[in-house]
Order: structure tokens, then sequence, then C-alpha cells
């Protein structure tokens, strides 16, 4: 039986429209045709012996086989472009400091760090992990290259911002159990009297939600207050892990997007539990200088790269 050698090329074509959400996007980005993008994915199905995609609406979707050859792609592609970038950059040298918030530390710092350093040893880096409002301070006053952290719309004009991505905030509770059984959502469906006349209490939502300052804390209770929902702090920290774990023990919901969520809490249909929708947030790279030394150039395209193989993406369109 012959052995199958998938072409990077291919792999670099599907893995693109995937992230762009459409293979005629994918074929701009990749300076080729859209019937040429078209062949690339005929040719990889015909090399997997398995069917990748499958019909989702107006667009395609991956089947299962799909989304495992998919994991393998980002693999392989990565581990050829630090093969790449260990060749151009072996004498690179210089400094890089990152900022981080919570949210992106366990899931990005790790894999990216680790591709950063066996490409480029020489490089030092300096990595901390805050909430947005003190990034951003710390790229204002120079003390950061570079951070990643949700965009408030509050940037500073001196730093140089560049969305990454657009996620939806959803309300967030224990991964085990149901909402529904918690004590304090029981006592909110408490009924004074019986029969048609009886009515529902007003008794708060209780909220698992950073201290203030917070953008997001302003959001949900805005949000929550704009719907008619009453509802009361339970737990407030200025550590994200504290909120997972108080959400985890089920003393109220938080709000977050589905980035880096952790295994003990998961996202609730908010319609089953009578919750208003919530807005995106946005995602951005702050850069404190336009055009930045080498080393922190390379640190930001990693991050970018991540940053997109870890958010989901709608079905792709084939036109």
């Amino acid at each position: 039986m012959s052995q199958v050698m998938f072409d990077l090329d291919v792999l670099r074509s599907f893995s693109t429209g995937i992230a762009l959400g459409s293979y005629a996007r994918a074929a701009d980005r990749l300076g080729r045709s859209t019937s040429a993008v078209s062949a690339q994915l005929k040719k990889l199905e015909a090399q997997a012996g398995t069917v990748l995609f499958r019909k989702a609406g107006r667009g395609l979707e991956l089947t299962d086989a799909g989304e495992t050859l998919l994991a393998y792609a980002h693999r392989m592609l990565e581990l050829n472009e630090e093969a790449s970038a260990a060749m151009r950059g072996a004498d690179l040298e210089g400094w890089v400091r990152l900022g981080l918030q919570e949210d992106f530390g366990e899931t990005l710092l790790p894999a990216v760090l680790g591709r950063f350093a066996r490409a480029h040893p020489k490089v030092r880096i300096e990595a901390c992990v805050a909430r947005s409002a003190e990034l951003r301070e710390r790229l204002e006053l120079g003390k950061l290259d570079l951070a990643l952290a949700w965009d408030a719309g509050d940037q500073p004009p001196s730093l140089h911002a560049e969305r990454v991505a657009r996620l939806p905030l959803q309300w967030i509770g224990p991964a085990s159990g149901d909402v529904l059984d918690a004590p304090w959502w029981k006592e909110r469906e408490r009924r004074d009297g019986v029969g048609r006349g009886a009515r529902k209490s007003k008794e708060p939502l209780p909220l698992v939600l950073l201290d203030a300052p917070c953008p997001l804390r302003d959001i949900v209770t805005q949000t929550l207050d704009r719907a008619g929902v009453p509802w009361r702090h339970a737990f407030t920290s200025a550590s994200l892990a504290a909120l997972w774990a108080a959400s985890s023990a089920g003393l109220g919901l938080t709000v977050r997007t589905p980035f880096g969520l952790p295994s003990h809490v998961r996202a609730i249909d908010r319609t089953a539990v009578g919750l208003p929708a919530l807005p995106q947030m946005s995602m951005a790279l702050y850069r404190a200088q336009a055009n930045a030394e080498a080393p922190v150039g390379r640190l930001a395209t990693l991050l970018l790269e991540a940053v997109r193989q870890h958010v989901q993406v709608a079905p792709v369109q084939m036109h």
C-alpha cells in the first residue's frame, strides 16, 4: 500500500478557507483562482480517502474526518512554518515584552512561546498577565511591546490596535448539573400564591463578575437593567480563575466569550432560563509601535495565527 504524502500547499488552502469562512476569500488571500482551490480540495479528499465536507445551508461544514484532518493540517503547517522561521531567523536577537489577559494565558501562552523559543532561542521574552486597562497603560508607558486584550473601545490613540476576532458573550454556569436545579434559580422561580393569579418572584439573579472597573461588568448589568431583570453581585474578584471556581460551585452566573473556557464551566442556553441576549466583544492585538523590531513582529504573527486557529468559524462558502 503506497504512503499518502499530503501536499502542504493543499493543506494551506484547506485550513485558510476554514479560517476565513470562505474558499473564495481563501483564493484571494492565496493568490489563486476559486476553481484552483476547488481542485485542491478534491485532490485532498481523494488523498484522504473519505468525505471531508457536508452541506450546511448554503455552505459547507466539516465532517468528523474533516475536523480530524484540519487539526493535523494545523500541526503540519505550524511545523513547516517553525522550520522556515528557524532558518530565516536563526540569528534573530532581542527582547520582547508581551502582555495577555487571563482568558488567553493558559490557552495560547504555552504553545506560542514554545514555538517562538524553539525558532528564536536568542530572543528573550518577558510576559505578564493582567486586565485590559492595565495592559494598555503599560503599553503607553513603554513597558510592553505587544498585548492581546479585549477591546473596550477606549484604547488610547497612541496605541496601534488590530482587531483579531469578534466573539459572542455568553452566560456561563457550572458544567455539571442543571442551572434550573440551583437553589438560587429555584428561589427566583418561587411563586406567590397558586392558580392563574400566581406570579414569579423578583428574586435577583446572582452574578459572578470581576471587580470594578471592568467594561464587561458594565455590559452585563446594563443589559439586565434594559431587560428588566433584577440582579445582585453574588461574588466579585480580581481573578478570572476565582470567577470560574465560583461559577462552577453554583454561586451564580458569569459572562465571558467561548474562548478559553475551562472544563468545569459551560455556556448555558439563555432562552431556557429567560435571560437577555448579550453583545459581542472584540479581541485586539495592541502594538506600542507601528513598525516594531523583527522579534516583536514575529511574535505578533504567531499570536495572530494561534488565535485564529482557536476561534470557531461558521460553515464555509464555496462561491
